[in-house]
């Protein structure tokens, strides 16, 4: 099959057609305006239909209603945007309905800029939303990734009655590089017997509601929840070992960042500094079995993100104490350098080579 350049967003967007999606509702922010407008011009040849909504909030709560009537179903946002449709993730999550959600994140706090950033890791992971409830996160760190994850996003998705979040930085939305659609793994899915899509005189009418007035009731169906994401941890993590052998220092990176942590890792091997990298492809559910691989040689991590420091915390749970945990990285939209990289690893180290 023939490759296709396309930019970053673009190519999310057609993914998601292919992986069926035939409903989307956004609001336009930067960067990743260019997903919404792809939707807008081609999701109506497929039999689909685009809204641009009036808010991010109006846009979550008509994905909502989407996913309540069994379509595949999606909406994609930036930084502050996401942050606007936390209460809708969380009813949705609350109800059990499968929808996928792109972020294409941006530096904040606050409106912050318009540059990439990865400080929406706590937003993703963590939920902004209210109650006990878990996103299954994936973070693509190349386009051809980004592409095949949002086509695999919708089965699982509905697999798990469960938003799917695509978590990528303004870099993949922006850049531009080769992609392919190939065929998305399929999963075996049960018939949307839940769904509001009438009774036809069959059947007594579905209700689809997060709301639980009965603390009974209520600790019922979260206990149910947290069985499902158990279930997630179980089935669902990925990741990527990359130079591991021999290892002085493990780098755990993600996304567009681990492309860079690459180039430096090639920088530092011609000097004769060993260093791997763990690039946790699901950031929900962590890696943590991925850590039981780091070598005897490690002396210890490294967290390398666009942002102040959130993944680290999800580091030192997996690291379990047992190595020196530290921090390199950069915000607000500036963007981690392999030189900058090389120089946090020597400091840890304990000097240059």
């Amino acid at each position: 099959m023939a490759k296709i350049l396309m930019k970053g967003n673009e190519a999310i967007a057609a993914a998601a057609i292919k992986g069926g999606c035939k409903y989307f509702f956004g609001y336009p922010i930067t960067p990743q305006n260019e997903l919404p407008e792809y939707m807008a011009r081609e999701l109506h040849k497929t039999g689909g239909c685009f809204v641009q909504a009036e808010s991010e909030v109006a846009a979550i709560n008509m994905v909502y209603g989407a996913a309540g009537a069994g379509a595949r179903v999606m909406t994609s946002s930036s930084s502050p945007g996401i942050a606007l449709k936390q209460e809708g993730i969380s009813y949705i999550a609350g109800a059990e309905l499968p929808c996928v959600i792109v972020n294409i994140s941006r530096g904040g706090p606050g409106l912050g800029g318009i540059q990439p950033a990865q400080s929406d890791y706590f937003q993703n992971t963590r939920g902004g939303g209210n109650g006990d409830y878990r996103l299954l996160v994936y973070a693509p760190a190349t386009l051809q990734e980004a592409v095949d994850l949002t086509m695999e996003a919708f089965d699982a998705a509905d697999f798990y009655r469960n938003p799917v979040v695509i978590s990528a930085d303004g870099m993949i939305g922006q850049m531009m590089e080769p992609i392919e659609f190939k065929e998305a793994p399929k999963r075996e899915l049960l018939p949307k017997d839940w769904a509001t899509i009438g009774t036809k005189g069959q059947r007594e009418p579905n209700i689809i509601n997060s709301l639980a007035l009965d603390p009974a009731e209520l600790e019922k169906h979260n206990i149910h929840l947290k069985e499902k994401y158990d279930l997630m941890e179980k089935n669902e993590v990925r990741y990527e070992l990359y130079n591991m052998e021999n290892a002085e220092l493990v780098i755990v990176a993600y996304g567009t960042t681990s492309r860079i942590v690459k180039n430096a890792i090639a920088a530092m091997k011609e000097e004769g500094i060993h260093v791997g990298l763990i690039r946790p492809i699901t950031l929900w559910p962590f890696p943590m079995k991925a850590f039981d691989a780091i070598p005897e040689t490690t002396k210890a991590l490294l967290s390398v993100e666009m942002s102040m420091g959130q993944m680290i915390d999800d580091v030192k749970i997996a690291n379990e104490g047992k190595l020196p945990v530290h921090f390199y990285g950069r915000s607000g939209g500036m963007i981690p350098t392999p030189d900058g990289i090389v120089e946090s690893v020597k400091k840890v180290l304990g000097g240059e080579k």
